[in-house]
């Protein structure tokens, strides 16, 4: 039976090589992952590793793990194969923090409670309007071309009047459909901003544990923010030149805190960009997941130069299959854009589009906001209620308005990598605060939008006993 298991890694292994999936110089899953993988004991996992080595097909460094170092084709031939692994680490854009990524492919599977996922549950998901909507839109299906430059007419119209409600005034030609938020921010690096841009954001900020900026050549450089959030006269001080700076900011529901930046201070920091000649872009793809009153108006809403780019997005109201999103800004610049998006992927799914189409026009996506909020603020009040119980002593948070997130301070200095571990061992998945800052090191962003409201519970019960346990 163990001869059998062995073989099982090591054929493995083998074909991983051979068909080129795991190329020269990749360092392979740590014994632990084989064994977990293979439900073996370590001693099996370093048999079948130790004959691969024997065959000239990995090999161990010291502080770097085991590592691919030929394949069969080599074994037969005397020319040196491409090294893919190699052409990895030369592409321009910066791959993702190790965290990150690990976040990311468990976030994938089933089988933990996943504390810090930014997403509606499933349990809000909206199976039975999405069938409606989807039999109707599929009823009247002509051939799926692809769509104007800037998107479908009628849902750039639409988004026009959904945005009036928000106090925001356009026209469908000052509006782009992209793919979401994420691909709005990697056309703005690369179409609008210059090498060498700095871009002044929240810190901590979601951006950070991106890599899109970074890539494009740009220096971030966070500014401090308090209860109220961004403080607005650290832009001023850290001005060091016109023409060269743009601000990103999540004012309504910050991501990762949560922190919803204050009327008057709204119009202070539109104030200062002005006199600064700081473009700005705002992401609000938070801004209708208000639980307890409406947020103030959008930064957008009070533009009266157009110095405001406004991201907009179905996926954490809706759902972020649909991948639908959109920016809002002066026609030159939406022209510009709409240009680069056609030469990265022709456009975003017609289908997806007259699918959101037929949510905003028909009534339907109100209605569905309506309940998100309900759930919200039912979630919210569980998460709240269980800090207090478990966490009463060990960390301190504020209670969020709307949106995902409380974040929560640890008050006793601790190692966020550790943390992240011994959570991960007893099934809980948390986003630690040092993906959103580096000093953020005491800090966790908690979801109460995607786990259950039991999993909320047990998931912070547990995460007390481990904090307890670290003291």
């Amino acid at each position: 039976m163990g001869n059998t298991k062995y073989k099982k890694i090591v054929n493995f292994i083998t074909d991983k090589i051979t068909r080129g999936e795991w190329s020269i110089g990749m360092k392979i899953p740590s014994q632990r992952e084989l064994a977990s993988l293979f439900e073996v004991n370590r001693s099996t996992v370093i048999t079948a590793l130790e004959e691969l080595k024997a065959e000239g097909l990995l090999e161990s460094k010291m502080g770097q793990g085991t590592m691919v170092t030929n394949n069969t084709w080599t074994l037969l031939g005397v020319s040196k194969p491409v090294n893919w692994n190699e052409n990895v680490s030369l592409g321009f854009h910066k791959q993702s923090m190790k965290m990150v990524k690990d976040i990311n492919e468990i976030e994938t599977k089933k089988g933990h409670i996943q504390l810090g996922k930014s997403e509606l549950s499933p349990e809000m998901f909206p199976a039975k309007q999405l069938k409606q909507i989807m039999k109707k839109v599929t009823g009247d299906l002509s051939p799926l071309s692809y769509e104007e430059p800037r998107g479908n007419y009628q849902l750039r119209q639409a988004i026009c009047s959904y945005l009036e409600k928000k106090g925001i005034f356009t026209s469908p030609d000052s509006i782009l459909i992209v793919s979401g938020a994420l691909q709005a921010l990697q056309l703005i690096a690369i179409g609008l901003l210059r090498k060498g841009s700095t871009i002044f954001l929240e810190r901590p900020s979601y951006v950070f544990s991106l890599s899109v900026f970074q890539s494009a050549g740009m220096d971030l450089r966070g500014l401090p923010m308090d209860r109220e959030g961004l403080l607005v006269n650290e832009i001023s001080n850290n001005q060091e030149g016109k023409g060269n700076t743009v601000l990103y900011t999540i004012p309504t529901f910050h991501n990762p805190t949560g922190i919803t930046l204050g009327e008057e201070r709204r119009k202070e920091l539109l104030h200062v960009c002005e006199k600064e000649q700081i473009p700005i872009i705002e992401d609000d793809v938070y801004g209708d997941l208000w639980i307890d009153d409406p947020p103030p108006l959008a930064l957008k809403g009070r533009d009266r130069y157009g110095n405001v780019l406004y991201l907009g997005s179905l996926s954490k109201t809706l759902t972020p299959g649909l991948r639908i999103g959109w920016i809002v800004g002066p026609e030159s610049v939406i022209e510009r854009l709409s240009d680069l998006k056609m030469q990265t992927d022709y456009g975003s799914s017609s289908l997806s589009q007259r699918v959101a189409l037929e949510w905003l026009s028909s009534g339907l996506y109100e209605s569905h906001l309506s309940f998100v909020r309900q759930q919200l603020k039912i979630r919210r009040n569980v998460a709240v209620k269980a800090l207090s119980q478990h966490l009463k002593g060990l960390a301190s948070w504020s209670v969020p308005e709307g949106g995902f997130f409380i974040w929560v301070k640890i008050f006793r200095p601790l190692h966020n990598q550790h943390l992240f571990e011994k959570a991960l061992a007893e099934g809980i998945l948390l986003n630690p605060g040092n993906i959103y800052a580096h000093e953020a090191n005491q800090y966790i962003r908690l979801s109460y939008s995607y786990a259950s409201f039991e999993e909320i519970n047990w998931g912070i019960s547990q995460l007390g006993k481990i904090l307890r346990s670290m003291q």
